[in-house]
């Protein structure tokens, strides 16, 4: 699966940092990752810091699938809004969500400070906005659930967003929010797992698993195996094409990134911005004061049909960040378009697809994939223990 298109901004910003091999022979661990991106790397750091023996692999060259094409806002907010979450999967599972998204930031921040990564992470606000009056119902409603579940929000009036240099009727602005470089953070953290014995290959491409006597044996494109007593499945959308149940819709989304601005206006330095519409355009700054803007969603897969859109969703997005941000010169730098997914809940898929084998996944679909996977972090032990855990019940399979 093609999972972006075009030069993507954080590889080219960050450069190839590590180099792996490619496996050239027969081996066995205690557990193989498949996938090296964003998840792959929250997993391994996971299981190394637990002292287990861990081989990574990835098709591609470490991080350069979905993880390349992140925009890495940080976000304990989903897809799908708390009130409605509360509605479509009770109260207890949808507040526990938000607040394990919220406390995922603060973890994430503890990791990268323990292996000392350069991603450039930094709190921010996050600024969730309707343009339109007859959204203002939907948002006071959500503003309400927040409150009165504990979440620290402010309620934000017209006059509020105009000085921000926003064009918007009303928000709510979050205070835990964080953005940073998910190309540089996956690439650290697999380097920091390597150091402490982790095996990886790249350009590693595993077409067949074969379960038999509590082993699972991942079979490779270049006619190696691998032998593990677990696998974790850590490719993400590429996962689809291992699962017998349907659990996501894959879609196409699209970004921009501007030049760097010599000036970084004053609301950028802050917050993040999202919108109510569907699909929501969302923004954020990076450390060199460039702004990158993603949204236009497509209900499609396919690379190729996507590709010839790309230019036509630049001006779509061009036009509609001078809509909101009228007084900002955004002068277009990157663009690029990448797979994504959305689950019926908005909610990751963590653990046993199926009983019998030692497979596990830890698939964290949707517009929080970097806060899904912390989350998920804490519960794969449980899973390859066979132990019972709430977030396993909450996203398992089957639901």
């Amino acid at each position: 699966m093609k999972l972006r298109s075009s030069e993507t901004f954080w590889p080219l910003k960050s450069a190839m940092r590590y180099s792996y091999p490619s496996i050239s022979e027969d081996l066995t661990t205690e557990i193989l990752i498949i996938g090296g991106g964003i998840t792959g790397a929250l997993i391994a750091y996971k299981l190394i810091t637990e002292g287990k023996k861990v081989i990574m692999v990835d098709r591609r060259d470490i991080a350069n699938g979905s993880t390349a094409a992140s925009t890495a806002l940080l976000q304990y907010e989903i897809d799908v809004s708390l009130h409605e979450l509360i509605k479509i999967r009770g109260s207890e599972c949808a507040v526990d969500s938000y607040n394990s998204g919220k406390k995922a930031i603060f973890d994430l921040r503890s990791i990268i400070d323990t292996i000392k990564s350069d991603c450039q992470f930094e709190f921010k606000k996050s600024i969730y906005y309707c343009s339109l009056k007859k959204d203002i119902p939907f948002l006071r409603n959500e503003y309400k659930c927040r409150k009165e579940n504990g979440f620290d929000v402010n309620w934000l009036e017209r006059w509020h967003l105009e000085k921000m240099g926003l064009n918007a009727v009303a928000a709510i602005e979050s205070q835990t929010a964080a953005v940073m470089d998910p190309y540089r953070l996956a690439n650290d953290l697999i380097h920091y797992c390597k150091k402490k014995g982790m095996q990886v290959f790249d350009r590693t491409n595993v077409t067949s698993i074969q379960n038999q006597k509590g082993k699972s044996i991942a079979h490779t494109e270049n006619k190696f195996t691998i032998t593990a007593e677990h696998i974790v499945h850590c490719s993400g959308y590429e996962s689809t094409e291992t699962l017998t149940e349907k659990v996501v819709d894959l879609k196409s989304t699209f970004v921009i990134a501007s030049e760097s601005l010599e000036v970084l206006p004053t609301a950028f330095k802050n917050a993040i911005f999202w919108d109510t519409s569907s699909p929501y355009l969302y923004f954020r700054v990076t450390n060199d004061n460039r702004i990158i803007m993603g949204g236009g969603d497509e209900d499609f897969k396919d690379a190729k049909k996507r590709d010839k859109l790309l230019e036509k969703k630049e001006q779509y997005l061009l036009r509609h960040f001078r809509k909101k941000f009228p007084k900002i010169n955004f002068k277009l730098d990157y663009s690029w378009a990448g797979t994504f997914g959305e689950t019926k809940d908005g909610l990751p898929y963590f653990g046993k697809a199926e009983a019998n084998k030692n497979e596990h996944y830890v698939l964290a679909f949707g517009g929080n994939g970097i806060t899904f996977s912390v989350i998920g972090m804490n519960s794969i032990l449980d899973s390859i223990n066979n132990k019972k855990n709430k977030d396993l019940e909450y996203y398992r399979f089957g639901r």
